[in-house]
Order: structure tokens, then sequence, then C-alpha cells
């Protein structure tokens, strides 16, 4: 088993073998993972949120859900969920926009987080695409977006087990959003904390 650290608002990049199986954990609890998924043969074609969903109906990942790509091919199986339900696939990726239109510049982000880790495995990323949230409370109902808790639920240690369903290269960003607001407690209160990945 490989395990790689993903520091507290920073990303990594790796690769799954068809088959392989990857863990990732919040040890400390209350941090969003940011989880992208791009085909190994073919960068245009990633894992999509949108397409996820459709033909499960389901706004928040479940065991035994597949993630889809944009092409609507299965990329990634579900296998195990040590987090209670507790993942999203509705919010975007923070990015330098986001930041800036808020006040903030320099301020690393989701997607900056993605283009530096995949330029360290000489990987190009065409379009950044959507993520799937693990470890992220949101809640929906009525066709509408409520308020995030007070502070992130998932707990210390909580985890997901995932399976690629092809060879694909993977990136995941421990989300670095830190700043207060309404209805946007993403991670904990005192911010950002890392996220483990296994390989297996």
């Amino acid at each position: 088993m490989e395990s790689i650290t993903v520091p507290a608002g920073h990303g990594r990049a790796f690769t799954l073998s068809e088959g392989q199986r990857v863990r990732l954990t919040t040890p400390k609890g209350q941090q969003s993972a940011d989880f992208f998924a791009f085909r190994d043969d073919d960068m245009t074609d990633w894992l999509s949120p949108l397409h996820t969903w459709m033909p499960t109906r389901a706004l928040h990942p479940r065991v035994g859900d597949t993630f889809l790509s944009r092409l609507r091919e299965p990329m990634i199986d579900f296998v195990e969920d040590g987090a209670d339900g507790i993942h999203d696939l509705l919010i975007a990726p923070c990015d330098p926009i986001r930041y800036a239109q808020f006040g903030v510049e320099d301020h690393r982000s989701c997607i900056g987080n993605l283009v530096e880790a995949m330029q360290e495995l000489g990987r190009d990323v065409p379009i950044p695409p959507p993520a799937v949230n693990f470890f992220t409370t949101t809640t929906v109902a009525d066709g509408f977006m409520f308020e995030t808790p007070a502070a992130p639920v998932a707990k210390p240690g909580a985890y997901v087990v995932l399976e690629a369903r092809m060879n694909i290269v993977c990136a995941v960003s421990s989300c670095p959003y830190d700043l207060t607001g309404p209805g946007w407690n993403i991670n904990a209160p005192d911010g950002p904390t890392e996220i483990l990945i296994e390989l297996h």
C-alpha cells in the first residue's frame, strides 16, 4: 500500500489502474476533499458529478453508485463509505475568480491545486472540471440549497473507498476555503487540514 498525505490547503495527483482501489481519509475531520478524475488516455474526458447523479437521482453519492465521465462512461465505483454519507455533487470547486470576487487575491484554490498536482505528473488539464466533494455537507429541499451547519460534521477518521473501472488519473485537493460568511462552512473553523490518500 502506498500512502500520500495531501497537506492542508494543497493538492496531490496519482494514477489508478482498472480494478485498483483508493481510500481517502480526513484524519482530523471537517475537511472537504475535492476529488477529480480523468481518463488516462484522454484528459478531455473527466469525472462528471452532473452526469453521475442523473441515473441515480441522488445529489449525495452512496455506496454502490458509479461515478460517470462526461461521456457517460463508468469511471469509478463507490465501494465503502465511512463518512455517513456526508458528500456533495453540487458545489463547484473554489477557484481564483471566486476568491477575487470575495476581495481576496492570491488565495490557494481547489482548481489551482488540481493544475499544480497534475503538472507534477507531467499532465495538462485542458478544462478544469467540477469535482466530487467528499466529506462536504449540503442540504437540498424543494429545489433550494440551505445553509450548511455552523461547522462541518464529518468526523475525524471519516473515509471513503473507491475502485477504478478504467485506467484513470486522479487529483485530490484539501479544500483551502477558510473564509467566513453565511452558509459556507466548508471546512473546520480553525482552517483546512490534511487529507490522507492510500493506494491499494
